[in-house]
C-alpha cells in the first residue's frame, strides 16, 4: 500500500514554512546582522547631514545600555556641556569595544552628529567624536553606521 500524507499534514508543514519556524524566527529577524544597530535601526534614520551638530563637553559617565527588544548591547555616555546635560549614543558595544580610542569619565570630546527624539527621549546620536586628536569614527554623514559595513558583518 502506497503511503498518502493527509491534507492536515501538508496544511501544518506548509504553514511552518510560511510563517517561519516560531521559536527562532522572530529574534533572528529582529537583530539582524548587525545585533538591530544596522542601515535601518531608529538610530541610523535619525540622522541627516542637514541636522548635524557640533557639540564640545566633558564625560559625566560612560554606560553599556539595551535599547530594546532584539537589539544588542549598546554604549552611551553624558556629556556635560557649558549649557546642558546630553545623552549621546555612540553604537554597538561589539563595534566600540573594538576601536583603539577608550573613552572614560573626566574626558574632555568633541562630538559631531544629530539630535534625535526617536525611540523615546531626546538623546544625540554621534557620528564621531574626538578626543585630543584620536578620532571614533562611528558613522557617516547621512546616519549609515561604520559596522555596517562587510568587514563587521556577523559581530555581536
Amino acid at each position: 500500500m502506497l503511503w498518502r500524507p493527509s491534507y492536515l499534514g501538508i496544511f501544518l508543514v506548509t504553514a511552518c514554512l510560511w510563517l517561519g519556524w516560531p521559536s527562532q524566527a522572530p529574534a533572528q529577524q529582529a537583530k539582524g546582522p548587525w545585533g538591530g544597530w544596522g542601515p535601518g535601526s531608529r538610530h541610523a534614520a535619525a540622522c541627516s547631514p542637514q541636522t548635524q551638530e557640533t557639540v564640545v563637553g566633558t564625560v559625566a559617565a560612560v554606560e553599556r545600555f539595551s535599547s530594546g527588544k532584539g537589539m544588542s548591547t549598546g554604549v552611551r555616555l553624558s556629556l556635560q556641556t557649558e549649557t546642558e546635560t546630553l545623552p549621546v549614543i555612540l553604537g554597538p558595544a561589539w563595534y566600540v569595544d573594538a576601536q583603539p580610542l577608550k573613552l572614560a569619565a573626566g574626558d574632555r570630546l568633541t562630538i559631531t552628529g544629530c539630535r534625535s527624539i526617536a525611540g523615546g527621549p531626546l538623546v544625540f546620536i554621534a557620528n564621531q567624536v574626538k578626543k585630543g586628536d584620536q578620532i571614533l569614527p562611528l558613522r557617516q554623514a547621512d546616519g549609515r553606521p561604520l559596522w555596517a559595513g562587510q568587514q563587521w558583518r556577523g559581530r555581536r
